[in-house]
């Protein structure tokens, strides 16, 4: 039985304000050809379908589509689905009544019966050969949100033990269903232990509320594979080769810069996996930093210049640019000469990373100032604080004079 193991799509996702509908088909239709030419038998998506929890119209019909094309090319391809936390768990899996009859499953909330106890049965799917035959038992764990775990009392973290009670429980449930030379394999979408984050899953942590981040050992060691969404960087956890998270299929953010977006994907034979491996996923709309290193306007204006010209490679998709300036100080009109510089290039403005030369310690600055004496400085007192700060640098004088000024003008008001 083969095996392909994608997330975090996050269909919808504007990048920088640039639309990525073009780029999100471009990947679902290499991965229907990737499902047919590695014949697939189970395709499991581990959380973040969308990027938003009410996503477009367009959106959803881009997303079941895709299920209805990958299911029309292989009738026999099951899909796993479960919801991260970009996606709302109703919205996900209310269609799940009409594809009863199909061989999608949908899995995004956690159901309790009246007792409050937890539905496992939900959470255990089998999988089966060509021939019908159930060949393994997957652990369908949506993202996890408060109440939807076990509450665990006298620990340190109830979020993290909880986790890893839920997953206990669902495995210890799929072991009433096993049978032998069947194996059991886990999905998830979560933050782990020892995970390598970019900018953007730093972000999605402060999304999550900093609660802790789960241990490597919150998977039972008899799980033949843990199929990870959550964290964009394709990678290991905790020198395991069976738990991964596979990664985005496209860049979300600049900090992916040098990243290789994969699928996994593996076979699993007589309760062991064999020929696991990663597929890269094409690069449709490529990142470019110019210059490569932060540097000053001058050099930056020049730099632009060189850049090709639309009239170059008309048919080409012009890369997502960011430009990387390194001031001393504030820069007037810093977007327009930039734009002005890039009149008939061959790329997309997404982003101006404006850097300022080494500042002084913020405890020596505005953070050096106790709450109890705030009320003893002047608003020119915090405003050349903050500026120095900032900058590193002596408030300007006519910078001086009008925020002066102003003060003035706002104190003669009230």
């Amino acid at each position: 039985m083969k095996i392909l193991h994608t997330a975090d799509w996050h269909l919808g996702q504007l990048f920088h304000e640039y639309d990525r509908g073009w780029e999100h088909q471009q990947f679902l239709d290499w991965l229907i050809q990737t499902l047919k030419t590695e014949q697939i038998d189970v395709l499991l998506i581990s959380g973040d379908v969308f990027d938003l929890s009410n996503p477009s119209a367009s959106t959803i019909r881009m997303f079941y589509t895709f299920l209805n094309k990958a299911t029309k090319a292989n009738s026999a391809l099951q899909v796993l689905i479960t919801a991260g936390n970009h996606d709302s768990p109703s919205r996900l899996e209310s269609p799940q009544p009409l594809l009863e009859s199909t061989n999608i499953h949908i899995v995004g909330l956690i159901e309790k019966d009246a007792d409050g106890s937890i539905n496992y049965d939900k959470l255990v799917f089998p999988l089966k050969n060509k021939n019908g035959d159930v060949k393994a038992w997957c652990l369908t764990v949506p993202f996890l949100r408060m109440g939807d775990y076990p509450v665990m009392s006298d620990c340190d973290n109830p979020y993290g033990e909880g986790v890893a009670e839920l997953y206990k429980g669902t495995y210890a449930h799929a072991l009433k269903y096993k049978k032998p030379g069947q194996s059991i394999i886990a999905m998830g979408h979560l933050h782990t232990q020892q995970a390598e984050v970019t900018d953007m899953d730093k972000s999605e942590r402060l999304i999550m509320g900093g609660v802790e981040c789960i241990a490597a050992s919150a998977f039972h060691p008899d799980l033949l594979y843990v199929a990870l969404g959550h964290i964009h960087k394709a990678q290991r956890i905790g020198g395991n080769e069976h738990i991964r998270y596979c990664g985005s299929p496209l860049p979300m953010s600049f900090s992916e810069y040098n990243y290789k977006h994969q699928v996994i994907v593996f076979d699993l034979e007589d309760e062991k996996i064999v020929s696991l491996s990663a597929i890269e996923v094409p690069v449709s709309v490529s990142l470019l930093r110019v210059p490569s290193v932060h540097s000053k306007l001058v050099e930056v204006l020049d730099a632009l210049e060189q850049i090709d010209a639309d009239t170059d490679n008309p048919n080409s998709v012009a890369p997502y640019l960011e430009v990387r300036v390194l001031s001393d100080g504030p820069e007037p009109a810093l977007r327009y000469k930039i734009e002005t510089a890039l009149a008939g290039k061959h790329v997309k403005l997404a982003k101006i990373d404006l850097r300022y030369a080494e500042a002084p310690a913020i405890e020596q600055g505005i953070e050096s100032i106790k709450l109890d004496r705030l009320n003893e400085l002047r608003p020119l007192d915090v405003f050349t604080k903050v500026y120095q700060s900032r900058y590193n640098t002596a408030v300007p004088e006519d910078l001086f004079q009008l925020f002066n000024q102003i003060t003035q003008e706002a104190n003669q008001a009230s």
